[in-house]
């Protein structure tokens, strides 16, 4: 495993945790902006439609998804610019 990689797992997990509470956030405002006055509704909650719990967990999913990503790819450029040699 080259040292660069294994530098990189404690900057990837720092980054990982910053990611998961932006796309939260993300996410919160998203729904909010789709007009739902509620929090977005887990699977189990009985009082809320499949439409509306379907749309949440895919709006969640995406966000949460694009976030990471990003994230994962500036970490992985800035410890480039810093090492001379991509973490993956």
């Amino acid at each position: 495993m080259k040292a660069s990689k294994i530098a990189y797992k404690p900057v990837g997990l720092a980054l990982g945790a910053v990611s998961g509470m932006l796309a939260g956030a993300l996410f919160k405002q998203a729904w909010k902006m789709l007009g739902h006055d509620q929090d977005a509704p887990d699977a189990t909650d009985e009082e809320r439609t499949w439409n509306e719990v379907l749309l949440a967990a895919t709006l969640q999913g995406a966000i949460f998804a694009a976030v990471k990503a990003t994230v994962d790819r500036a970490g992985a450029t800035a410890t480039r610019s810093l090492t001379g040699t991509w973490p993956g």
